[in-house]
C-alpha cells in the first residue's frame, strides 16, 4: 500500500474506490495506512443497483442489459467514481463473492474490476475459488496489485 500511496503522491493524485462485492474492503485497506488522507479520497460503497446508479452514475439501462456483475458496468463504476469525486486514479469491482448468487454465466468468485488512471479505463475480470472471505480477500488484493501495475507504468511514460 506505501507504494500505491508513493505513486500517488509524487503526482499530487487522489484515489476514488467504488466497490460493490467487497463492501468497503478496498478503502479499508487503503485507509489503514496512516496519511492516507494525503492520496485517498473517498469510496463509494454501491452494493445494489440503485446505488451504482445514485452515487455513480451508472446508467440503469446499462445494468439492466448487461447485469451488475459485468465488464461495462465495472467500466462505469470506475469512471462514476471520478466524475463524482475529486480523485485522479480510481479503481471499481463488481463481482458474485457467494454463496449465493451465481449463475452458469456469472458463477459464484466471478469478479470484474475496473481501474480509470491518467485518463484512460481498463478492465478485466477474474474468477476466484473459495468462500465467500476468500473470494473478497483476493479480490482487494488483485484489485490494489493491477492499480499499482497502472501507476508504475504511468511513470515509465
Amino acid at each position: 500500500m506505501a507504494e500505491i500511496a508513493g505513486h500517488l503522491l509524487r503526482r499530487g493524485w487522489m484515489l476514488a474506490t467504488a466497490e460493490s462485492c467487497t463492501g468497503g474492503l478496498i478503502a479499508g485497506a487503503c485507509t489503514d495506512l496512516s496519511g492516507s488522507s494525503q492520496w485517498f479520497e473517498r469510496g463509494f460503497v454501491s452494493y445494489s443497483n440503485a446505488a451504482k446508479t445514485e452515487m455513480l452514475g451508472v446508467p440503469a439501462p446499462l445494468i439492466a442489459q448487461h447485469g451488475a456483475v459485468s465488464e461495462p458496468v465495472a467500466r462505469a463504476m470506475a469512471e462514476g467514481a471520478l466524475a463524482h469525486s475529486g480523485a485522479q486514479a480510481s479503481l471499481s469491482v463488481t463481482g458474485v463473492a457467494g454463496p449465493t448468487g451465481g449463475t452458469p454465466d456469472k458463477p459464484v468468485g466471478l469478479v470484474w474490476f475496473g481501474w480509470s488512471v491518467a485518463g484512460r479505463t481498463h478492465s478485466e475480470s477474474r474468477h476466484f475459488p473459495g468462500d465467500r472471505a476468500a473470494v473478497r480477500a483476493a479480490t482487494v488484493r488483485h484489485a490494489l496489485t493491477r492499480l499499482l501495475a497502472l501507476l508504475r507504468a504511468q511513470d515509465a511514460v
